[in-house]
This record gives structure tokens, C-alpha cells and sequence, in this order.
């Protein structure tokens, strides 16, 4: 079975979060699910580089961000493929993005997020934001 590392980003504006809609895939399980942005390590990247560079990539989208920021690690087996996923806190000041690889995307407060339909390594990230304190005192 194929493994990737990949990096995904916990995108936080005025007290909101960034979830954004795959398009359709080959792959039932994931087609059409919300995720966190973000995409596969290279190699000799650190996380944190991967990150900064899949979402300028994939959503022209700048974010400062360090191993500092550095949120949790999920590991998940689906059916076709494994993921080691390192996410990271990137919070904005700036809401816009242009969106070039997902087909939707809400901007939710972190009490609202169980109610998207996660692609199954999201959800573990979801749930730790739901009992996390890292989004609290932020603007809603």
C-alpha cells in the first residue's frame, strides 16, 4: 500500500476556519469531502515549508507560519492508500484565497465543523479543534 506525508492547514480568520470541498475522485471515500488545505511533503521540506508552499499553489494563498504553529499528526489507512498528516494553526488577516483545486469551501467557527461531511483523516483534527482552547479568545 502507497503512503504520503502530507501537510494540511488549520486556516483561522476573524475567529473562523477554513474547510474546503474536494471535487470528485476516483477514490468514493474521498470524493466530495471537506478537508483542510494542504498536500504532500517533498522531500528535504519541513512541514511547515510544504504547507507554505501547497497553499500558495493551491490557493494563492500567503501564510507565515513555523513548526511553532504545529497543531497534531494524524495516521490514517484508507482502503487504497496511507496518510501520515502533520497539521499546522495558520491564522490571516486576510480572508481572500483563490480557489483553484476544491469545488466549495465554508468558513465555519470551530463549534460548527462536525456538521460537514470530513474526508476520515480530517475528522480527528476536527474533533481535537472542538475540545481545543486554540481557537478561543479569537474574533467569531
Amino acid at each position: 500500500m502507497k503512503s504520503f506525508e502530507v501537510v494540511a492547514g488549520i486556516i483561522v480568520c476573524n475567529g473562523r476556519v477554513l474547510c474546503m470541498q474536494r471535487g470528485e475522485s476516483k477514490y468514493e471515500y474521498v470524493s466530495r469531502k471537506f478537508e483542510f488545505p494542504g498536500g504532500k511533503v517533498e522531500a528535504g521540506e519541513r512541514n511547515s515549508e510544504a504547507l507554505i508552499r501547497e497553499l500558495k499553489e493551491e490557493m494563492d494563498i500567503d501564510v507565515q507560519i513555523s513548526e511553532d504553529d504545529y497543531f497534531m499528526t494524524v495516521h490514517y489507512d484508507y482502503p487504497d492508500f496511507s496518510i501520515t498528516m502533520h497539521s499546522f494553526i495558520c491564522k490571516v488577516d486576510d480572508c481572500r484565497f483563490t480557489m483553484m483545486e476544491h469545488s466549495d469551501f465554508r468558513w465555519l467557527g470551530k463549534k460548527e465543523l462536525m456538521q460537514l461531511d470530513w474526508a476520515p483523516a480530517d475528522v480527528p483534527i476536527v474533533e481535537a479543534l472542538e475540545d481545543s482552547e486554540v481557537l478561543d479568545g479569537e474574533r467569531v
